[in-house]
């Protein structure tokens, strides 16, 4: 892979301060600035019933962004598939794509809170059954062509054709990856992985070897974006980025532990999330900051120099797009946007044509 084939897209998101709707307002800025800064794309979360993250409908959020943003890409990590009828989730697609001209790119997965799996009376036994059954729809609405279908959750008994009609402009799809046996299942499904850079990079590089693998027993194409979602603090030292992290990183993993219930173990006698409940074990030990420099190695956190070389690093282990976030709980306005500046001008530009004089202003007025 050359030096100049990744590409860069940033995540927006309400991050607790400040009411609801002033929230809202200072994403359509962010994403405003991350278009002017050269990337790619803006991505969204989907929570609910909560302070993490309050985005429940990310499809209806990006509709009003890229009203703002005319041809920002934008990007879901994740619309959490089991919550949706897949007729309204496709129709919703569909319109979307309709509506906006810059790229489309929506990771789905099945999603974690059990409390949120309980507020819509979705059984979680069911969440990896109705991932696929759900996602098998979607795809084939969005072929355009009239059709039916008989499974265990859902059944469409007669014809019908997708309205609006699908463009011709692709809507690029991925499956959230939380485990090794996660990304065989990706693959069966043919959907690309999209991973965490918290994962150690040997297990990452696993992850996607057992993908292409997958994908070639089901004789499909491997030719796609490899996405990791990263997490950013950037400062003139290693010390002082390290410090920032310190700062915001506790809050954002306090809010993460009470949004699942780690104390509660929700996935007691859920044998599909038996994984989970090891990982998120850790979340209360991340609210310590002297608990965080595993993390901080593994994700854009430190000087220049250490940024440029963790992204290279994720590069050889075979990704090419890259999402990074400091939209984080508790992180002000102008601390995330300083980190997008600063990553736009003195390290996106080393691996993407992407980024020039255009960030590099954008800098300058920050």
């Amino acid at each position: 892979m050359s030096s100049k084939d990744a590409t860069f897209a940033f995540q927006v998101a309400p991050t607790g301060t400040g009411p609801d709707h002033q929230q809202y307002a200072e994403v359509v800025e962010d994403a405003r600035l991350g278009q002017a800064l050269g990337y790619e794309s803006a991505w969204l979360l989907e929570h609910h019933f909560s302070d993490y993250y309050p985005t429940p409908s990310p499809l209806l959020h990006m509709a009003h962004i890229a009203a703002h943003c005319p041809g920002l890409g934008l990007g879901t990590s994740v619309l959490v598939t089991p919550w949706y009828h897949p007729l309204r989730l496709a129709e919703e697609i569909s319109m979307l794509n309709s509506m906006t001209s810059g790229s489309l790119h929506l990771g789905l997965g099945r999603g974690t809170a059990k409390s949120e799996y309980d507020a819509y009376g979705v059984d979680m036994n069911e969440a990896r059954g109705r991932f696929a059954e759900i996602w098998h729809i979607v795809e084939t609405a969005l072929k355009g062509e009239p059709f039916s279908f008989e499974g265990k959750y859902y059944t469409i008994p007669n014809e019908i054709r997708l309205r609006p009609t699908p463009t011709d402009k692709a809507v690029n799809f991925y499956g959230a990856i939380g485990s090794l046996p996660s990304a065989e299942i990706m693959g069966g499904l043919g959907l690309t992985p999209l991973c965490l850079s918290t994962f150690p990079d040997r297990l990452l590089g696993r992850i996607l070897t057992t993908w292409r693998e997958s994908m070639a027993a089901a004789g499909r194409g491997t030719d796609v974006h490899y996405p990791v979602s990263v997490k950013l603090f950037m400062a003139d030292t290693d010390a002082e980025a390290q410090a920032l992290a310190k700062r915001y990183l506790p809050h954002y993993f306090e809010l993460q532990a009470s949004h699942y219930e780690v104390d509660a173990t929700p996935w007691d006698g859920i044998p599909e999330y038996a994984a989970f409940s090891k990982m998120f074990a850790n979340l209360k030990q991340l609210a310590n900051p002297d608990n965080l420099g595993p993390f901080i190695d593994s994700n854009f956190i430190g000087s220049v120099e250490t940024v440029t070389a963790r992204v290279q690093a994720l590069i050889d282990v075979g990704f090419d797009y890259f999402m990074v976030s400091a939209a984080m709980p508790g992180v002000p306005q102008e601390v995330r946007q300083d980190q997008y500046r600063r990553f736009a001008g003195q390290v996106a530009p080393m691996f993407s044509r992407a980024f020039g004089a255009g960030a590099s202003q954008q800098q300058a007025a920050g």
